[in-house]
């Protein structure tokens, strides 16, 4: 027990520093095999601070509840993709929603969008910006200042939107 609060896992390899990682909830020490327990602990109370907002963090992320059925996402997504090919003209061939752990969403070179079921999570700000992404890349396969200004020239507060995700 650390402070009597928190338990935490020491990993000792051959490594020059201490490194305090999050994990599943869970606190692991990563160390060089001379450092003692006690100076552990006085590193562990150094950084309290640290670890428990990031265990708050941490847990927030696995609490967040579906705010929509899946039926609703499905007609909700279908719904906005609906729209904005409407107000882009940009045209996908496919779009499908899928467990995808990697990203919200892709774009295909062959104009597949693929939409991830963990944004059934997130409000209708972020589905939209996730699909107006996805559709500007039928236009720019990549990540280029002229891919960000098609973006913002449909969705101008899209910053703001991302921070969502964080």
């Amino acid at each position: 027990m650390y402070g009597g609060k928190m338990e935490y896992e020491i990993v000792y390899s051959k490594i020059k520093n201490i490194y305090i990682q999050i994990k599943e909830e869970k606190i692991i020490v990563k160390s060089p095999p001379k450092v003692s327990k006690k100076e552990i602990n006085k590193i562990l109370k150094n950084k309290e601070d640290w670890i428990r907002k990031t265990l708050e963090k941490s847990n927030n992320k696995e609490e967040k509840e579906k705010l929509y059925t899946n039926e609703e996402f499905k007609n909700k997504v279908q719904n906005i993709v609906n729209e904005l090919i409407k107000k882009t003209g940009l045209i996908p061939n496919k779009v499908r929603i899928r467990d995808i752990k990697y990203a919200w969403g892709t774009c295909s070179e062959k104009k597949n969008i693929t939409i991830s079921y963990k944004l059934i999570n997130y409000t209708e700000p972020a589905i939209r910006y996730v699909i107006l992404h996805e559709l500007c890349h039928i236009k720019y396969m990549n990540h280029s200042k002229e891919f960000w200004n098609l973006v913002e020239k449909y969705m101008p507060n899209y910053k703001y939107i991302k921070k969502e995700f964080k």
